[in-house]
């Protein structure tokens, strides 16, 4: 698969994250349009009924700034889920979504948990590791960018701060790193430079020519025409 065919930029692109984010906000307004909270909605571990949260949590914020923190890495990480690693977004993001809120139910504590920063984590760590594992180095310098803007989100994977669900972090990181490693993906085919094509021939390179049989330079000199 050439890169052309692997790296594309279309709607396809785009929509899963819109549409995400896009929920939040309809969810968020239906809130404050009708005074109407859905926090009990969210995950609420050793209880049964809490486990609706799992696909209902990730779209139920506090308030405006909890969801706008949500709002563009969700976007931002979306697209590039999209962009980057096409055939396998749909899966990562609703598997991931759904395991992170599983886990979250599993070791968190007896309290509701809203908000989509477990998803938000659960891509950060994604996109971070598979590009270390694939080793491609569009995918590695996504893996590096990643971690430039989003790598201080690692302290709130633990309980420095109140009032914040570090364990539903936790978990959206634990499920992006089972991901990374777990998902398979094709990779573009690797560009071949002049010299690792079958057909090279070193005798018909010319600036190989300019070395001797002991891998010493030197200059050819050519005479100039009249």
């Amino acid at each position: 698969m050439r890169e052309k065919d692997f790296f594309i930029f279309d709607w396809k692109t785009i929509a899963p994250a819109l549409g995400f984010t896009m929920l939040m906000w309809v969810v968020f307004y239906i809130e404050r349009r009708f005074l109407v909270s859905f926090v009990d909605y969210g995950i609420r571990p050793e209880k049964t009924l809490g486990l609706r949260g799992v696909l209902m949590a990730p779209f139920i914020h506090g308030d405006i700034s909890h969801l706008w923190s949500n709002t563009m890495p969700l976007i931002v990480l979306g697209i590039a889920l999209g962009y980057f690693y096409r055939k396998q977004s749909m899966f990562v993001l609703i598997i991931g979504l759904i395991l992170t809120g599983l886990l979250t139910w599993f070791i968190g504590r007896p309290s509701y948990h809203i908000g989509a920063s477990g998803v938000l984590y659960m891509l950060v760590f994604f996109l971070f590791f598979k590009g270390i594992f694939t080793r491609h180095f569009r995918l590695i310098s996504l893996s590096f960018l990643v971690a430039f803007f989003y790598g201080s989100l690692i302290w709130y994977v633990f309980p420095i701060e109140r009032g914040i669900s570090w364990e539903g972090h936790l978990s959206g990181a634990i499920v992006g790193l089972l991901l990374a490693v777990t998902t398979r993906n094709k990779l573009p085919s690797k560009k071949l430079l002049s010299w690792e094509q079958p057909h090279y021939r070193i005798e018909e390179d010319g600036f190989m020519q300019q070395f001797d049989e002991n891998g010493n330079f030197f200059e050819i000199i050519r005479d100039e025409e009249e």
